[in-house]
């Protein structure tokens, strides 16, 4: 795998209404088996909260909750896209699903599969 170093990155949803940003190195990338991310069935990177700005775009998005009502996962009102979600083991991170970076190739970064329909 080449050496990414550490970058910021632009995403957004489908319609552009929501837009981004993020920095990170891209250590790995996530997949999980609850029952949300299995049916949007994103590749996700995590990054600190302080690493992420949403640069437009906070009236369009929509927020749902569900079993512990404490992962926030969200998605952009007008075109149905989920680009980000708070997570719910480490609340001060976000998950990104890399699949809304502009010109991301995710190739040869590790995907380390994460159990989420077994938590608690």
């Amino acid at each position: 795998m080449a050496q990414r170093g550490r970058q910021k990155l632009n995403g957004s949803c489908h319609c552009g209404d929501v837009q981004f940003s993020i920095t990170t190195d891209f250590p790995e990338l996530t997949t999980c088996d609850c029952s949300i991310c299995s049916r949007k069935n994103a590749l996700m990177v995590k990054v600190h909260e302080t690493d992420f700005e949403l640069l437009q775009g906070a009236d369009s998005l929509a927020e749902y909750q569900f079993h512990t009502m404490t992962a926030r996962h969200f998605f952009c009102r007008t075109c149905g896209i989920y680009p980000f979600h708070r997570k719910r083991v480490t609340p001060d991170f976000v998950g990104i699903n890399v699949f809304c970076l502009e010109g991301f190739d995710p190739t040869g970064i590790p995907v380390r599969a994460t159990i989420g329909k077994d938590m608690d």
